[in-house]
C-alpha cells in the first residue's frame, strides 16, 4: 500500500468515527441517569407472596450489578430518590441494560408494602409496542400511589451483568436511535467490507478473501449479538439467541485463523508456531460445547480467557512474520491494534474502571470495524503484488500457449475417437437404465398384485375356514335326526302303541331335539353367510381390478374407494378407523383399473404410516371425502399421522424418492400415481404438517373429452 492510500485510509477512517462521535454525544451529550446503589436479593422467600421485604436485600454501592450466573431469580431494587432532574416533564423510562435476560418483571410499591406487577419484558416476553429495544425497558407515568421504589425480578440463563438507567422520554428516545444508528452503520460496513471482498474472492480466486469475509461477517454478527440486534433475526428464541453470543465468535475464529495462516505465510515464516493456532479454535468450539450442555459460567470464562490468548498470540506471531521482513504483517499490526484497543476498554468498562455507560459497545464495534476496514486495504495491495507476478506469468503462457496449440491439434484427432466411442456407451447405457426402469415400474406392479393376493387370500380364508368348522357338527346333528326318523319308521311298522310312544317320547327329549333343529338352522345360516363374504370379497377384487374393462368406461368413483378397503382391510386389522363422507356423484369417465391402482397406493401408504409410526394418545384414522366442482370430481384422503415435513413433501413424486428402508420400497409408487392422473387429465396435490396428518387431494375431469 503506497502514501496515497494510506492517508485516504485515515481519512476515511476520521470521516466515519468522528461525526459518530459527535452524533452519539460522546462529547457533552447526556445518556440518562445512571442508578449508584443497588439493594439485591437472590431467592423467592417471602416476596413471592407480593410482600415487600426490605430485610431480605443486600445494599451495594456500586454503580453496576455483576454476580455470574443465578439459578434463583435475581431481585434488585433501586429508589427514584436517587434521580433529581426537576426541568424534565411527562414519563419516565427505566432501563435494564443487558439484552440477554430472559425475563424482567418490573414491580411498584405501595406504601402498604405490596408489591404491584406493572409490566414484564425480556427474550421471552414480545412487547405490544414496535420499538426494537434490546435491552428491558419500562415506562413509569403514575407517581402516585406508589412508593419511589422501583424492583426488578430477574430471570437470566447467562452471567449476570448490568445497570439501570432512568431518563425522560425525550432522551430515552433519542438514546435507542442514536445506539441504532450505531449499530445499522456498523453492520452496514462490515456486509460491504465482506461483499466487497467477495467480489475480490471471485475475481483473484485466493482463498484468504474468501476465508476474510467469513471472518468480518460472523465478527459483525458477533456484534449483534451482544448488542442484542441479532435476537429478532434468530427466530426470537431466547436459547438460540443466548447461544449465538458464543457460537458467532467460534465461527469467526474458525475462518480466522486460516486467513491469518494464508495472510501472513506462517508455514512459511514461521512453520512452528503454527500447528498450535488450530488449538485456539478448538478451544472456542470446547466453550461451544459446554454452553449447549449447561456449563454457561464455564463457558463465558473461557471464551474471555481465550480471546485474550489469541490476541496476544496474533500479536506475538506478527512481530516475528515482520522481523522475518514480510510487510503484510506491519498492515495486520497497524490494524489488529485497533481492535486490541477496542478489546481492553471493552473489558476496563466491564471491570468498572471505565464508564462508557449505553455504549459499552461501542469500542468493539469501532475496534472491529476500523480493524476490517484496514485489512481490507492490506488486502487490497496485495492485488498489485498479484498483478505483477501475473504479468509474468502471461509472458510465460504466450509461450506455452505456442507449444499448446500444436499438441492440441495432434489431442483433437484423439479426442474425436475417444468422443465417438463415449458416445456409444452412453447410448448403451441410457437403454439398459431405460430397460432397468421398466423392471422396476413392472417390480412396482407385481408389489400392489402381490399385496392384493395377500389380501384376498386372508379375507377368503376367514369365511372358508368358517364353513368348513361347521361341516362337522353339521354331519353329526342330521345323523342324529336320520337315527331319530329310522326309529319312528322302525316303530310305525309295528303300529304306534302307548309303550312306544314314550319310549319315542324319551329319546326327543335325550337328543334335545328342537334345540337340534335350531342349532342345524343357525349351522346352515352360518354357512350362507361365509358363502356371501366370499362373494363380496371376489366382487371387490373384480371391482379393484377391472380386469374385464380395459377401455375408458363410466365407473362409480366410491366402488373403487370401497373395494380398496375391502382389499385392505386385512392390513389395517381392525386397528384404524375410517370415516367417510360422500357426495352424490356423477359416474366418472376414466380407466377404473388405473384409478383403484391410484386409491391403493396412497391409502396403503396412509396404512403404513398410521401404523409403522404411532402418535401417542391419539387414535389412527383415515378420511376419506368426495365432492363435485363443476366439471371435475374431488376425492380428498386424509389421515392424522405423523405427516412430512417440507423437504420429503417436495419430492415425494419423484421416481425412485422413498423413505422406507433399503428393500422395503422402490419409491415408484407415487411417480406412477402422479403419471395415472395426469393422463387422466386430472391433478393431484399434497398437504402436510407434522404430527398433524397428511392429505392427498384427487380432481379427475367427470368426462374425459
Amino acid at each position: 500500500m503506497n502514501i496515497k492510500n494510506t492517508v485516504l485510509t485515515l481519512l476515511l477512517i476520521l470521516l466515519l468515527i468522528v461525526p459518530l462521535f459527535y452524533y452519539l454525544g460522546v462529547f457533552g451529550g447526556y445518556e440518562g441517569f445512571k442508578f449508584s446503589t443497588y439493594d439485591y436479593y437472590v431467592g423467592t422467600e417471602r416476596l413471592e407472596e407480593g410482600r415487600f421485604d426490605e430485610g431480605l436485600f443486600i445494599s451495594t454501592a456500586a454503580e453496576k450489578i455483576n454476580i455470574g450466573v443465578q439459578k434463583e431469580p435475581l431481585y434488585v431494587r433501586v429508589s427514584l430518590d436517587q434521580y433529581s432532574d426537576e426541568g424534565q416533564e411527562g414519563p419516565l423510562y427505566v432501563e435494564v441494560n443487558s439484552p440477554t435476560f430472559r425475563m424482567v418483571e418490573f414491580f411498584r410499591v405501595t406504601p402498604e408494602g405490596d408489591m404491584v406487577s406493572v409490566d414484564t419484558a425480556g427474550t421471552e416476553f414480545q412487547r405490544s409496542d414496535n420499538l426494537k429495544n434490546p435491552n428491558p425497558y419500562f415506562k413509569i407515568q403514575d407517581f402516585g400511589g406508589y412508593t419511589n421504589d422501583l424492583i426488578f425480578k430477574i430471570n437470566s440463563k447467562v452471567p449476570i451483568e448490568f445497570d439501570i438507567t432512568v431518563s425522560p422520554q425525550s432522551t430515552f428516545f433519542d438514546n435507542f436511535t442514536r445506539r441504532l444508528v450505531i449499530i445499522s452503520a456498523y453492520f452496514g460496513i462490515m456486509v460491504a467490507l465482506f461483499l466487497y471482498n467477495l467480489i475480490l474472492f471471485f475475481s483473484i480466486k485466493d482463498e484468504v478473501y474468501l476465508y476474510y469475509c467469513f471472518y468480518i461477517l460472523f465478527i459483525a454478527f458477533a456484534q449483534l449479538s451482544l448488542s442484542g440486534y441479532s435476537y429478532p433475526f434468530l427466530g426470537q428464541n431466547p436459547f438460540i439467541y443466548e447461544v449465538s453470543i458464543i457460537g458467532f465468535t467460534t465461527l469467526s475464529s474458525i475462518f480466522v485463523i486460516p486467513f491469518f495462516r494464508l495472510f501472513l505465510k506462517t508455514s512459511e515464516y514461521v512453520p512452528k508456531y503454527e500447528k498450535y493456532l488450530y488449538l485456539l479454535v478448538l478451544v472456542y468450539v470446547v466453550a461451544l460445547v459446554l454452553r449447549l450442555l449447561g456449563f454457561v459460567s464455564q463457558s463465558y470464562s473461557i471464551v474471555d480467557v481465550n480471546g485474550l490468548v489469541l490476541a496476544v498470540a496474533f500479536i506475538f506471531i506478527a512481530v516475528k512474520v515482520a522481523k522475518e521482513g514480510y510487510r503484510s504483517a506491519y498492515f495486520f499490526l497497524f490494524a489488529w491494534s485497533f481492535l486490541l484497543f477496542g478489546l481492553v476498554v471493552f473489558i476496563l468498562n466491564n471491570q468498572g474502571i471505565l464508564d462508557l455507560g449505553a455504549y459499552a459497545n461501542l469500542p468493539l464495534l469501532a475496534g472491529t470495524a476500523i480493524e476490517a476496514l484496514l485489512l481490507s486495504f492490506a488486502l487490497a495491495d496485495k492485488i498489485n503484488i498479484l498483478k505483477k507476478e501475473k504479468e509474468k506469468e502471461q509472458h510465460d503462457k504466450v509461450e506455452a500457449l505456442k507449444e499448446n496449440e500444436r499438441l492440441i491439434k495432434e489431442q483433437n484427432f484423439y479426442l474425436e475417437e475417444m468422443v465417438t466411442s463415449r458416445m456409444k456407451e452412453l447410448e448403451l447405457t441410457l437403454k439398459n437404465l431405460k430397460d432397468t426402469q421398466t423392471q422396476l415400474v413392472n417390480q412396482e406392479k407385481m408389489a400392489s398384485l402381490g399385496q392384493l393376493t395377500a389380501g384376498i387370500a386372508h379375507e377368503i380364508n376367514n369365511p372358508i375356514n368358517f364353513v368348513s368348522s361347521n361341516i362337522s357338527p353339521l354331519k353329526r346333528d342330521i345323523r342324529d335326526i336320520l337315527e331319530l326318523m329310522e326309529l319312528y319308521r322302525e316303530k310305525g311298522k309295528l303300529e304306534f302303541s302307548a309303550e312306544s310312544k314314550s319310549e319315542l317320547s324319551d329319546f326327543e327329549d335325550d337328543l334335545e331335539l328342537d334345540y337340534l333343529l335350531e342349532e342345524v338352522n343357525q349351522l346352515l345360516s352360518g354357512m350362507e353367510d361365509g358363502a356371501k363374504r366370499t362373494v363380496e370379497i371376489v366382487r371387490g377384487l373384480k371391482l379393484f381390478s377391472r380386469i374385464d374393462e380395459q377401455d375408458v368406461k363410466e365407473v362409480d368413483i366410491h366402488d373403487g374407494l370401497d373395494s380398496t378397503l375391502v382389499l385392505l382391510n386385512s392390513s389395517m386389522g381392525g386397528r384404524i378407523g375410517v370415516r367417510k363422507e360422500y357426495a352424490s356423484l356423477p359416474m366418472v369417465e376414466c380407466l377404473a383399473g388405473k384409478i383403484n391402482q391410484v386409491f391403493m397406493n396412497i391409502i396403503s401408504n396412509a396404512v403404513h404410516a398410521l401404523l409403522d409410526h404411532p402418535i401417542e394418545g391419539r387414535s389412527p384414522e383415515l378420511f376419506l371425502k368426495t365432492s363435485q366442482e363443476g366439471n371435475y370430481i374431488v376425492i380428498q384422503i386424509t389421515d392424522n399421522g405423523p405427516g412430512m415435513p417440507e423437504h420429503v413433501r417436495d419430492k415425494i413424486f419423484e421416481p425412485f424418492f422413498t423413505t422406507k428402508p433399503v428393500g422395503k420400497g422402490t419409491g415408484l409408487g407415487l411417480s406412477i400415481v402422479y403419471t395415472i392422473i395426469e393422463n387422466h387429465k386430472g391433478t393431484i396435490n399434497v398437504e402436510s404438517e407434522l404430527n398433524i396428518g397428511t392429505s392427498f387431494i384427487i380432481k379427475l375431469p367427470i368426462n374425459q373429452k
